[in-house]
């Protein structure tokens, strides 16, 4: 019992301390389903924003109209402000021509989906540091937000961030972007041209109708083709920035991949490797993927129609009952003598103070890293559906923190408000009227006790996610009845179902963090 005590302390100290430490890189795991690989017909898209600054609030911006001649602010540091409107570590990189009508969209850190259905994921994979023009006007994420207010397809996108970068540069590293509107879903990977020029290397891959892709972290466009210009978009450059600083000759014989040009490091990475792996062999195990493998099909079909609450799932993998499992060997001696794992053991520890853990490679100082994060800021899973109206049919399941143990709130893309609670950034200091805290504190509390605690966040989750899905379809009946009458009013229903329904989670996480502190703490 000595020894049950000691790794009890010790297991708790350790999440504790890797909690304040704080990761030293982002992460960020995205999914993506196929009009056909889905049950219903939809498309999705995904992000985890695996983050320990990103910002922890939310704001529906509006569409607007713009006078002739206007132009418009390209800022770097959006995504880390404290509430709308924040200026404090904001720099304005320059003035464009701003267009005569923008779209409205959902405002996240990286802004997900507009009022037209379009949704983006993001996972950043860094690469060639040497290509990266940190004086050149447009971020990642500013590229997601002109994506969302001006256009309404991927294909569009796409070209429009062509069109940015080519005139105004790029000062970003290497990123993934997961788009999907109603018809398609592409899998887009953009990099800078070089310190001094203005301008961006990328690809895009179009992902087929029955396929599920993931990125994780690392460039997964290997060969492209230029002239199937059904299934590939590339910028002009694509060839010649790998040629001329010696990444690619021609005359090899060998073929041009994308990812080992621009991303050599990326396929080294098990962190980003493994949790392609994992995400593949949940949605189509019978492939019978290799875990080890350094490659993987940026897409494959799987076994059976994809529902979005697999999506969800998926992203609360810990690769949990797998060779992989980095809570398998935590056992402690039970009351009878045997021993039995432990119920401080989590998968969410941190790696460089468990050098047991750095296991199988790793990212960095890291050992294995599953789907699931603890520092994980917010999650989005989308949905977009052609056949209903744009307001009723683009629909953002949101969860804030860790995937594994948040519950997944309705947002539709026509909604027009959200609580107040909501609005608020959590970074600065605890507060119990931010909404983030409350689903923060029970992760982290129950990631103390996981091998119980979880038991009780599930009974909460499910029962709320349970009801979300159950009521969908009446919902969104009423919506789109009420939409041919008045598009006003079907905002307006949707905004006040999904308002009311982040509300009352909130209020269930501030309750469950309360009951979580006094049973495992307090009672006797």
């Amino acid at each position: 019992m000595v020894f049950s005590r000691f790794m009890s302390i010790f297991l708790t100290v350790v999440f504790l301390i890797g909690v304040l430490a704080g990761p030293g890189l982002e992460a960020c795991t995205c999914i993506l389903v196929g009009k056909k690989a889905s049950t219903d017909g939809s498309t999705t898209t995904s992000h985890t924003c695996d983050s320990r600054i990103d910002r922890t609030w939310m704001e529906i911006v509006p569409g607007a109209k713009y006078r002739k001649g206007s132009t418009c602010g390209v800022y770097l540091g959006s995504r880390f402000t404290r509430y709308p409107g924040d200026t404090a570590g904001v720099r304005l990189m320059g003035e464009i021509p701003q267009v005569r009508e923008t779209f409205g969209y959902l405002n996240s850190a990286f802004p997900c989906m507009n009022e037209k259905q379009l949704a983006i994921g993001e996972s950043t994979f860094g690469g060639r540091v040497e290509l990266r023009n940190k004086d050149a006007f447009f971020s990642c994420e500013e590229l997601c937000r002109f994506a969302l207010e001006r256009a309404s397809t991927c294909r569009e996108a796409i070209r429009l961030i062509d069109e940015l970068t080519r005139k105004f540069g790029y000062n970003d590293g290497g990123e993934c972007l997961m788009f999907a509107d109603p018809d398609e879903i592409w899998h887009f990977e953009i990099i800078g041209s070089g310190k001094d020029r203005v301008g961006a290397v990328w690809a895009a891959q179009r992902i087929p109708d029955d396929h599920v892709g993931v990125t994780a972290n690392a460039s997964r466009i290997m060969e492209i083709d230029p002239d199937d210009t059904e299934n590939f978009m590339v910028s002009e450059n694509v060839f010649d920035v790998a040629i001329e600083n010696g990444w690619y000759d021609p005359g090899s014989g060998e073929v041009f991949r994308f990812c080992y040009a621009y991303d050599p490091g990326g396929r080294a990475s098990m962190a980003a490797r493994r949790r392609e792996w994992r995400v593949l062999d949940l949605l189509a195990p019978s492939i019978g993927l290799d875990p080890n493998s350094e490659n993987y099909p940026i897409s494959v079909k799987p076994d059976t129609l994809v529902t979005v609450r697999q999506v969800m799932e998926v992203f609360r993998d810990t690769f949990e009952g797998t060779e992989f499992d980095m809570t398998k060997f935590m056992y402690v001696e039970g009351e009878d003598g045997k021993f039995e794992k432990s119920p401080y053991a989590n998968p969410f520890m941190h790696y460089d103070l468990m050098p047991l853990m750095k296991v199988n490679g790793g990212w960095g100082k890291m050992g294995e890293r599953c789907i699931a994060r603890y520092y994980c800021a917010y999650i989005t899973v989308t949905q977009s559906r052609g056949w209903m109206p744009d307001p009723v049919g683009g629909l953002v399941w949101f969860g804030w923190d860790n995937p594994a143990m948040t519950a997944f709130t309705p947002l539709y893309c026509g909604i027009s408000d959200l609580p107040e609670s909501w609005k608020l950034s959590g970074r600065q200091a605890f507060d119990r009227d931010c909404a983030w805290w409350g689903f923060n504190r029970v992760a982290d509390l129950s990631a103390q006790k996981w091998g119980q605690m979880r038991v009780d966040v599930d009974s909460v989750r499910v029962a709320f996610e349970d009801r979300a899905f159950d009521d969908q379809a009446d919902l969104e009946k009423k919506a789109m009845a009420l939409f041919e009458k008045s598009p006003k009013k079907a905002r307006k229903l949707l905004t006040g179902y999904s308002c009311g329904f982040a509300e009352e989670t909130t209020a269930a996480y501030w309750d469950l963090g309360d009951h979580l502190w006094w049973k495992y703490t307090g009672k006797f």
